[in-house]
């Protein structure tokens, strides 16, 4: 574990890896959802995200549609977000309780907050921001024990590639200026990643990366 000081305005100063202590363990919350509030536009959701939901929920991607999730444009792309409702801005996963319903199968960002990634050339390690919990005293606990997610080396894979196309991607976009176009690659991403059926016996992150090479190709990344 390092510390930079140049994170120092947004973190703790210092970058984590998986095995690393770090003060983020909210001990259940204590019915808190503070951060389940508001962050509609800050809550991306990943291909792996939405798998995740449709399996919890016994769903399928579109019907998500109906209240959960939304799509917004940043940036030229159109990609899933959570969708909140009320005038509290509500995450639309939790219940009457405030409690979440897909707990178990919740977003990677959720997952990790109130830690963030710190991308790097060949993967990326974890920050903790400052003051993005409410709770006070959060009490020591691992980043791997923290985010407590299956197979998490596929997952960390898997997450750097996609951040990698959509980085990629979104510097392929800034000279794309046809509407139907863009309305094109939009459609093309979403039906390839997010609606990407599984084969028999096949996982997700098997299938995810037979459809990278091809969909590299169709949309000019390199």
């Amino acid at each position: 574990m390092k510390t930079y000081t140049s994170l120092e305005s947004i973190s703790d100063g210092k970058i984590y890896d998986i095995n690393d202590l770090v003060n983020v363990d909210t001990e259940n919350c204590n019915r808190c959802s503070a951060c389940c509030h508001n962050i509609g536009e800050m809550v991306e959701l990943t291909p792996f995200d939405i798998h995740e939901m449709v399996k919890s929920l016994n769903t399928n991607f579109d019907q998500l549609f109906d209240d959960k999730i939304e799509l917004v444009t940043n940036n030229k792309l159109a990609l899933p977000y959570l969708k909140m409702h009320g005038t509290s801005e509500k995450c639309s996963f939790l219940n009457h309780n405030n409690r979440c319903i897909i707990h178990s199968a919740r977003p990677n960002i959720c997952r990790l907050f109130p830690l963030g990634r710190l991308y790097e050339d060949d993967g990326f390690r974890y920050v903790l921001i400052v003051d993005a919990c409410f709770k006070e005293d959060l009490k020591p606990i691992t980043v791997k024990e923290w985010i407590n997610i299956d197979n998490y080396s596929e997952n960390k894979i898997f997450i750097f590639e996609w951040y990698k196309l959509l980085k990629a991607l979104t510097f392929r976009l800034k000279f794309v200026y046809d509407e139907k176009e863009l309305q094109a690659i939009n459609e093309y991403l979403i039906n390839t990643f997010y609606r990407m059926p599984l084969k028999k016996d096949q996982d997700f992150y098997t299938a995810f990366k037979e459809r990278l090479p091809e969909a590299k190709n169709r949309l000019n990344i390199l």
